[in-house]
């Protein structure tokens, strides 16, 4: 058996990050740029009110109260031709372009009207409700980076700056196979001694959350002429994600059946629970994961393996799984020699720092403790005992599947 971070090296050594492909800002949301993007413009591009009232020059108030004659009305989307002179001041309204000669505002409500003349109660310093050209960005300014998974906000940065097309990384194709006599999908008719089917839904849910593109293959009967038949079937995919394997031992008949069709196996276990039997190598050319059955193996293998395979397509820059470490809330025994990943539940210590317990039991079976985890845990190999107060390290689960 390898360890975990030997098998992530290898399984993204078989991954190579995809082409770009140009797209309507529009259609942007959680695609991963390809580029460095620049803005196209100078946010705001002339300085603008930031308040209803009055566009005044700040010289003109240095006695406090001030008659000012009115020359001008000022809407947003519209200017002001003239200049203002000393005594004179313009209506203007939030966002409108600030007249020439001006350099302050003074809100309506510090002031009173009467015709084409208005008395200014209250001063204002030099450049007070006033936002100046470029305080946001300034033309060619580059805001955003290669890599980045482009969220609701970037969305917005990106219309400002007046990018109506972005160059992002395609997505990748991921085809799903699945495999056993004794699982059947959601809603079919279910025999004496089958089981409903979750791992390749869950697994296009992953591969869709994590930018790419789920190609189903179906589920495979244990007969090796239809494995290959339908694995075949999935030329062209980007990556081919395997689940379970046959009845006489997880991924034995997979790998037996493919190796007739060039199957090129890097390696089959690791030392890690849930998730022992996991291979990774290229069938046909074209990378390949092959997953547990058990349907919490695979989605934390998925997690682990799958997900960076993903981002390495993309192109994405994410920090190692595990780099967060979280305060312990309950004990932990001593681990084996096979690194655990414990599900566990988020919450707040009596003083409110942040704390992790473990569910028990951990059996790996248990999709319902999965849905209500909000981490993993992870032991290392050989970990000692943890007592409460200690920090571990932990992987998140993402609160939601649409960045924002």
């Amino acid at each position: 058996m390898i360890s975990v971070e030997e098998a992530l090296s290898r399984v993204l050594a078989l991954i190579e990050i995809l082409p770009a492909e140009q797209i309507a800002l529009s259609d942007g949301l959680g695609r991963v740029l390809a580029e460095d993007v620049a803005a196209r413009r100078t946010q705001p591009p002339f300085a603008v009110s930031a308040m209803d009232g009055y566009a005044v020059r700040a010289d003109d108030l240095g006695r406090i109260p001030v008659e000012l004659r009115i020359v001008a009305e000022v809407p947003a989307g519209a200017g002001f031709g003239g200049r203002i002179d000393a005594g004179e001041t313009a209506r203007i309204f939030t966002g409108a372009p600030m007249p020439e000669g001006t350099d302050t505002v003074v809100i309506q409500e510090d002031t009173e009207r009467h015709g084409d003349r208005v008395r200014v109660l209250e001063g204002a310093a030099r450049g007070r409700y006033v936002r100046r050209a470029g305080l946001d960005f300034a033309e060619g300014e580059v805001l955003l980076r290669a890599g980045r998974r482009l969220s609701a906000r970037d969305i917005g940065l990106l219309a400002a700056m007046n990018r109506p097309w972005l160059f992002v990384r395609r997505q990748p194709r991921i085809g799903i196979l699945s495999t056993g006599d004794e699982i059947v999908m959601p809603g079919e008719p279910i025999g004496a001694h089958q089981i409903v089917s979750s791992n390749s839904l869950a697994l296009m849910a992953i591969v869709t959350a994590c930018g790419g593109i789920p190609v189903s293959a179906g589920n495979a009967p244990d007969d090796p002429e239809a494995l290959r038949r339908m694995a075949a079937a999935t030329r062209g995919v980007d990556l081919l994600v395997t689940t379970g394997g046959a009845s006489v031992g997880e991924h034995d008949l997979v790998r037996a059946a493919l190796a007739v069709d060039g199957l090129e196996l890097d390696f089959w276990q690791i030392a890690m629970r849930p998730g022992k039997p996991l291979m990774a190598g290229r069938y046909r050319g074209t990378p390949l994961i092959g997953l547990p059955g058990n349907p919490v193996s695979s989605f934390v293998c998925a997690m682990l393996f799958l997900t960076p395979a993903i981002e390495r397509f993309l192109g994405v820059v994410a920090p190692p799984a595990g780099s967060d470490r979280v305060r312990l809330g309950a004990a932990l025994a001593a681990n084996d020699r096979r690194q655990d990943y414990l599900r566990a539940r988020l919450g707040r210590g009596a003083d409110g720092v942040e704390e992790v317990v473990a569910f028990a039991p951990q059996d790996s079976s248990m999709m319902r403790l999965l849905a209500e985890a909000d981490c993993l845990i992870v032991r290392p190999p050989e970990a000692p005992p943890a007592r409460p107060g200690e920090f571990v390290p932990v992987i998140r689960f993402p609160r939601g599947a649409l960045p924002v």
